[in-house]
């Protein structure tokens, strides 16, 4: 083998090794930012904790919740997480089609979930049960929003993904962005389970 073959596969070498540094750092970062979101998260369970009881004579969560409903809700969520696992097997056996269909699943099952979400705060809202009738009402909506706007957010993410592998293909850095993509729709996933939990279950008894 010649010097220069030589020195052009020490070259690629030393390419892909950079890339997959690149990656790693990336998903180790966006792990520090999940970490981050958990605090804020906790402190808004913390106020609706603290708040929950200041109904100011307004409705309790047993006059507003409607479990069946939100039931739907939460199993558009989590069918999402599995679409976007499918997604994830896709992208490892580098099945670009695949990955796109999966997505497009996801996508639709987590704007399913935001729509709902919306035609229950616009319900509330028209009953004159905003989140400046009371403390409880206060606490319900900043939660629960902040988490549908992290959904939002996720879902634009998304769309942008489905671009860009529609454009390039699954490249090494389309695969670090799916893979910090799939962490923080799992990790909104579980995020909602403790929301439908702690704020309908407990506040439906």
């Amino acid at each position: 083998m010649s010097t220069d073959s030589i020195n052009h596969a020490l070259a690629h070498g030393s390419h892909e090794h950079g890339h997959h540094d690149a990656g790693a750092n990336k998903v180790f970062g966006f792990w520090i930012y999940l970490m981050s979101d958990c605090i804020l998260f906790a402190c808004l369970f913390a106020t609706y904790a603290v708040l929950v009881n200041g109904t100011a004579g307004g409705p309790s969560g047993k006059d507003i919740f409607e479990l069946p409903f939100v039931a739907v809700e939460t199993a558009l969520l989590l069918f999402s997480s599995i679409t976007y696992g499918m997604a994830m097997i896709a992208m490892n056996k580098n099945n670009t089609g695949q990955v796109q269909a999966w997505l497009a699943l996801t996508f639709l099952f987590g704007a399913g979930f935001i729509a709902m979400e919306i035609y229950e705060f616009h319900h509330l809202i028209s009953l004159g049960y905003g989140p400046d009738r009371s403390g409880f009402l206060s606490a319900f909506f900043a939660l629960v929003g902040t988490h549908g706007l992290h959904v939002t957010s996720g879902l634009i993410w998304m769309a942008l993904m489905m671009f860009h592998v529609s454009r390039r293909g699954l490249t090494s850095t389309n695969r670090a962005r799916l893979m910090c993509l799939s962490m923080f729709w799992h990790f909104l996933d579980v995020v909602w389970i403790c929301v439908f939990s702690v704020v309908y279950l407990m506040g439906a008894m």
